[in-house]
């Protein structure tokens, strides 16, 4: 494989106004695998498995509205919810002349790709969520205060949560649950950190948690997609994840028998310290089924 086919190019794309960044490599030609980041990263978290994707896959990395060096709008200007975020990566898609990938997820990614497959099913070829939760049971204790954010979404309620989008926060969510804290690069929870003490930005952040009550609400539509569709999925799952549990991952078995569920001593953010174990094991699942 020629090193320049496997090069990561660094863009911009105007989609409505948003100048949406993202990451590219691998031949236009191969089959495509679309990486969505989730709360609090950006394509960055996928910097190690972008060029072994690229190997044998086209690879696009975007940085979703409001993360990472993504040129997001005020929440006057741009409506930030899941639905309009998927919006936003579906004319993406459209814009790139990209009408059939694989989706590998994270967090806040997870409901943007399970909103991108209940729209167009016959797009997604394959899935990989690394702590892309899609079910009920995969919601730890610590979402107690979002759920009541969500049931009563006072003043009060949302000032509970003012820790959530601060810097400390951030770098919490890096490191909770890792046995060995110098296996995460401070670089991506510094970068987020910085993202975070923008302008607007924790408020924008604060709208989001209110949001994620719609993709809760969506959950029996996701679980229906799985059922009918059986698309091959793979799960990796940073088993201490203080916001995702295992049964989440567990629970796919429900709808896709044939579902490859993975856990990893790890937290939140797997790849950070099992990138070694989990490259290639998402590397042979693309391989088996999109080649």
């Amino acid at each position: 494989m020629n090193s320049k086919t496997t090069q990561v190019h660094y863009r911009y794309e105007t989609v409505g106004n948003v100048n949406l960044f993202y990451r590219v490599s691998g031949k236009q030609s191969n089959p495509c695998v679309l990486l969505l980041h989730g709360f609090a990263a950006s394509s960055y978290m996928f910097r190690d498995l972008i060029p072994e994707l690229a190997k044998h896959f086209y690879v696009i990395a975007p940085d979703l509205p409001a993360f990472g060096f993504t040129e997001s709008p005020s929440k006057d200007e741009y409506d930030y919810t899941f639905k309009n975020i998927t919006n936003t990566i579906k004319t993406f898609l459209k814009q790139l002349n990209l009408s059939r990938y694989a989706i590998i997820v994270h967090d806040y990614g997870a409901p943007v790709g399970w909103r991108l497959a209940i729209e167009q099913p016959e797009h997604i070829s394959a899935i990989v969520s690394q702590n892309g939760n899609a079910y009920e049971e995969g919601l730890a204790e610590g979402w107690a205060p979002i759920k009541q954010y969500w049931k009563d979404p006072t003043s009060e309620n949302r000032a509970a949560l003012s820790r959530f989008p601060t810097a400390e926060e951030i770098k919490l969510q890096y490191l909770t649950g890792v046995s060995d804290s110098s296996l995460v690069s401070p670089d991506g929870y510094t970068l987020e950190g910085h993202q975070i003490t923008k302008p607007g930005m924790a408020d924008i952040q604060l709208d989001l948690v209110l949001d994620y009550a719609s993709n809760v609400e969506n959950y029996p539509k996701f679980q229906n997609y799985f059922r009918e569709q059986q698309p091959p999925l793979l799960a990796v799952w940073g088993g201490n994840d203080p916001y995702f549990l295992p049964e989440g991952a567990k629970a796919w078995l429900r709808d896709i028998p044939t579902a490859d569920i993975r856990f990893y001593d790890t937290g939140h953010f797997a790849l950070e310290t099992h990138g070694s174990d989990i490259i290639p094991v998402i590397r042979e699942f693309l391989e088996q089924h999109l080649l």
